[in-house]
């Protein structure tokens, strides 16, 4: 199955969603103002010190929505018996690295 198709069982609640998307929205600046500095002809040291901040950003964004899927999604699997939600786990901690 597609990891797309997937749904949580537990909604988000709105304060979540709200913080979630400040945070991609703030990212989104960031990288619109990376763009502005290269076309401003930027100094490089410049950039990349906005890239790392945007990168580091990102991933704690990743971490934070880890952080609820292991609240809510796994700790549900588990308490069902599904055990096997362990190796997703392990998977998507990979991937955030």
């Amino acid at each position: 199955m597609s990891e797309c198709c997937h749904k949580k069982h537990k909604p988000r609640d709105e304060k979540e969603i709200k913080q979630l998307t400040n945070r991609l929205h703030r990212m989104v600046g960031q990288l619109n103002g990376i763009e502005n500095m290269l076309k401003e002809n930027r100094y490089c040291g410049d950039i990349l010190v906005q890239v790392a901040a945007v990168e580091s950003a990102l991933q704690a964004f990743g971490y934070i929505v880890l952080q609820e899927h292991l609240n809510t999604c796994v700790v549900e699997d588990v308490q069902n018996g599904n055990t096997e939600i362990m190796s997703e786990v392990m998977d998507l901690v990979k991937k955030l690295k």
